[in-house]
């Protein structure tokens, strides 16, 4: 049945299946992902053929991260598209991204930078470029415990293209009538991008910045979470654009069958751990390599978010997902992403470990222990509150709409 909630641009929107609380799960998952990716390199598993690839593959929690966000971020824009009324507003919408990332950066990131020793006498300049999120544009490296926030300075930079990525996307007729969709151009497009980008990135890098994590080169996993939300959208509207019923239906019977997207994202998870996909180690990989993974990672990451999206919500799989202590762990894992690495290190001082030389079983259950507590920490003190300020750039909601309440589904991300 719809309901009526608020987008994050405080105007009404029609919902059809309302939240999509196994979503919040995924967050989790990939934020555990990460955290063990980073400890099985500081205890030195990468080193172990088999398992240690494996392991070192687990950055693919990157790519579901950037899935969730192109899918969660857009889908307000599409929804707006679908009902014919105005999309979000831009200041708005950037004030959300800003509240909801910042404030726990921030106190990452000078935890870090005050707390780490092997931090020690870093220059103001370096201080600047770490707050401001711009270190990848101007720095060949990033501070102990920040060297994951790559990924968020690259979320950034999409959250700012994003509202002209949908003025691509969707085009209005005179009167406010829907234009031909470029979907299916665009995404084309921003393919080609990346894999151009994955092609050139290596030749900027050796001028001393980090050109190979810089947007254009994710854009394909960006992509994949605009596409999954056109077609959610479309399919709660009972619409199907031209040309894409096909690719709509296919994607949504492969999400109703979350067995089957699970057993391909391993399968296509077990290649990627192979030469095929480049080096475990951080050598740089060959370019070929770099494209082959950047692409797998895009397909793994939309084959675990499809069933999120379509499974049915009476399902097994849906029921699992929605458990509240796992929507919890998705609710605080962007405090995880962000402080894991800071965690990981005062706990391999602490417990007085060699690095490479093992123990990653203990490195990986302490600094996920330490992490969790931190970001329940993190969640109640400083996320939550920040939110308070969300809506100092909305309209004023309608009399209609002023009993709603904003779906977890379009706030959460």
């Amino acid at each position: 049945m719809p309901t009526e909630t608020l987008d994050d641009a405080g105007a009404r929107v029609v919902r059809v299946r309302g939240t999509l609380p196994a979503l919040d799960s995924m967050r989790a998952v990939a934020s555990v992902a990460v955290l063990a990716t980073h400890a099985a390199f500081w205890g030195g598993a990468y080193a172990h053929q088999g398992y240690g690839t494996a392991l070192a593959r687990l950055d693919v929690g990157v790519a579901i991260f950037f899935v969730l966000s192109g899918f969660l971020l857009s889908r307000a824009w599409f929804e707006r598209y679908a009902h014919q009324t105005a999309a979000p507003r831009t200041r708005a919408y950037l004030w959300h991204r800003l509240l909801r990332i910042y404030p726990v950066y921030l106190i990452a990131a000078v935890a870090a930078l005050a707390l780490l020793p092997s931090n020690d006498g870093t220059s103001l300049a370096t201080w600047v470029h770490t707050l401001t999120l711009t270190n990848i544009y101007v720095d060949s490296q990033l501070p102990s415990g920040l060297t994951q926030m790559w990924s968020l300075a690259t979320e950034v930079a999409f959250y700012v293209v994003l509202p002209a990525l949908m003025w691509l996307f969707l085009s209005r007729r005179r009167g406010g009538q829907h234009g031909r969709s470029r979907l299916g151009v665009v995404l084309v497009a921003m393919l080609v991008v990346n894999v151009a980008w994955l092609v050139a990135a290596p030749t900027l890098a050796d001028r001393g910045v980090m050109a190979t994590v810089w947007l254009p080169g994710y854009l394909t996993w960006f992509g994949v979470g605009l596409l999954i939300a056109a077609t959610a959208v479309r399919l709660e509207a009972g619409a199907r654009a031209a040309g894409s019923g096909r690719i709509a239906g296919a994607l949504r019977q492969m999400g109703r069958s979350p067995g089957t997207c699970w057993v391909a994202a391993l399968a296509l998870f077990a290649l990627a751990a192979t030469p095929i996909a480049g080096p475990a180690s951080l050598v740089s990989p060959a370019t070929s390599e770099a494209i082959v993974k950047n692409l797998l990672y895009a397909a793994i990451a939309g084959l675990v978010i499809l069933p999120g999206v379509f499974a049915e919500p009476s399902g097994r799989y849906i029921q699992v997902l929605s458990l509240p202590a796992l929507r919890h762990l998705g609710h605080i894992s962007y405090g995880i992403f962000c402080i894991h690495l800071v965690v990981l290190e005062l706990v391999f001082r602490w417990r007085d470990m060699e690095l490479f030389a093992g123990r990653t079983l203990e490195l990986f259950t302490l600094s996920l222990v330490g992490s969790v507590l931190a970001s329940e920490l993190l969640y109640r003190l400083v996320e939550r509150p920040a939110l308070r300020w969300k809506n100092r750039f909305d309209r004023p909601p309608s009399r209609t709409s002023a009993t709603s309440t904003p779906s977890p589904a379009s706030t959460g991300s």
